[in-house]
């Protein structure tokens, strides 16, 4: 058995430790047992616990149906904002078109619709589907552990004013073992969920998942390179791309952005811990702030996510074949050749290569820092830490430190392997004609 299948069975073994033996605990310590009303508030909240986890845990995360395309999604929705909710995505290691605000998940090898994380201590996704369930995991996690806390500070407190009494009055060791053992498990508990559970209800008023949170702080730092740099960035290739900020699209209001994460529009239902799951369907489009055009995706281009071709495929003209004098042994051999070399060019980080551009001169000849030269340097400073020494751009960290790897996507698809123009050709006569065939079918309603 490996590590991480202990992780849910910790979990139980957890709540089971903080919720049963802790009552027996406070039934025996000053000032006073608990209540009948505390007992049954204390038990109600650790069965809600329970059932919110196993929820969290087993409630399928969601899959991309095998004949999903955008058009046909699209073509159903009622609002007209919804439709500037375009993507441009292909998952290579599904060979399929990827929705908007889905990630191809390492632990679950599939793309999830709307992944937010794949959390550890639940070994599933955090997701469009069990958003709400893990969500209702943290509010009655943090609201139990809360209430035991205040019950073992009680009980704390009246151990200390009464220090000076002779031992035999008051706990034995073992309880005064239960109960320290108790408080500094609970703590850090509660203090860890709580956080995650404050954070949790920020993504949930602004519609943003941990990923997408990620991408917004890119979008920034590219933002702040290319000030320098005239408003361009250059992709792999040499290819100099414009980069103007983007506003995030897909927080249509707080009110309307609880509703859909929590699916409902009944206060009540957010609560409820045998609430339906959200359907699969309604997380393959979203409308949209329309704040940008509707032919804008998220995120937003990135030069460093392009795909770098090799330098003998740019300077080839086209429909030729240039290895028509081998045999079929070395035809195959060169295939593979072809195939390891196409494996990601991971670039080297930003910070890298401007360095090398300074000592080179190229700033001066093509940049123009001028007066800018100095916030220049500050710049490179600030990305310093941010930037995987040796990882290339794709081990570009946030401002927690945090690359896309620790959320649970796999990192080479969500960085590189998602060009729109490395979608197949097949894939593009499929969506012209499911588009054509959407229009007919308007036509005649």
């Amino acid at each position: 058995m490996e590590l991480f299948q202990l992780a849910v069975p910790s979990v139980y073994a957890l709540i089971l430790f903080l919720g049963y033996p802790s009552q027996w605990l406070l039934l025996h310590l000053e000032p006073a047992p608990l209540t009948k009303n505390e007992l049954i508030f204390s038990n109600i909240t650790l069965i809600l616990i329970f059932i919110t986890y196993t929820q969290s845990v087993y409630v399928n995360p969601g899959t991309i149906p095998s004949d999903w395309t955008e058009t046909r999604v699209l073509g159903q929705s009622t609002t007209k904002k919804a439709s500037a909710a375009k993507t441009r995505k292909w998952c290579r290691k599904c060979s399929a078109p990827k929705p908007p605000r889905a990630h191809h998940c390492k632990a679950c090898k599939r793309c999830i619709p709307k992944m937010d994380h794949h959390c550890p201590w639940t070994a599933n996704c955090v997701s469009h589907t069990t958003f709400p369930h893990f969500l209702r995991f943290l509010f009655y996690t943090s609201l139990g552990l809360g209430t035991l806390q205040k019950f073992l500070f009680t009980r704390l407190s009246t151990l200390w004013a009464n220090r000076d009494l002779p031992s035999y009055l008051g706990p034995s060791p073992y309880q005064l073992f239960h109960l320290f053992t108790t408080l500094i498990a609970n703590s850090i508990t509660l203090f860890a969920l709580s956080i995650l559970f404050i954070r949790n209800i920020w993504c949930l008023a602004v519609n943003t998942t941990t990923i997408e949170g990620w991408e917004i702080e890119r979008h920034r730092t590219l933002l702040r390179r290319a000030r320098h740099f005239g408003g361009y960035l250059s992709n792999p290739d040499g290819h100099s791309i414009r980069i103007k900020k983007q506003e995030f699209p897909y927080d249509i209001g707080i009110w309307a952005n609880i509703m859909q994460g929590m699916n409902s529009s009944n206060p009540l239902q957010w609560l409820n811990p045998f609430a339906p799951t959200t359907s699969v369907k309604t997380g393959l489009a979203f409308p949209t702030n329309g704040f940008e055009d509707e032919d804008t995706t998220w995120p937003p281009p990135d030069p460093d996510r392009a795909y770098k071709r090799r330098e003998e495929s740019r300077n080839v003209d086209a429909f030729t074949y240039q290895t028509s004098d081998l045999n079929a042994q070395d035809t195959r051999k060169a295939f593979k050749e072809r195939q390891a070399e196409d494996v990601v060019r991971r670039r080297r980080p930003f910070v890298e290569r401007l360095e090398e551009s300074v000592r080179g001169g190229v700033e001066e000849e093509n940049y123009g820092y001028g007066d800018d030269a100095s916030d220049a340097e500050e710049e490179v400073e600030s990305d310093k830490y941010k930037d995987g020494e040796g990882e290339g751009e794709e081990g570009w960290r946030n401002s927690e430190g945090e690359r896309l790897e620790d959320f649970g996507v796999d990192e080479d698809v969500e960085f590189y392997d998602e060009q729109e123009d490395d979608i197949p050709l097949a894939e593009l006569i499929a969506r012209r004609r499911a588009a054509s065939n959407a229009a007919s079918a308007s036509a005649y309603s």
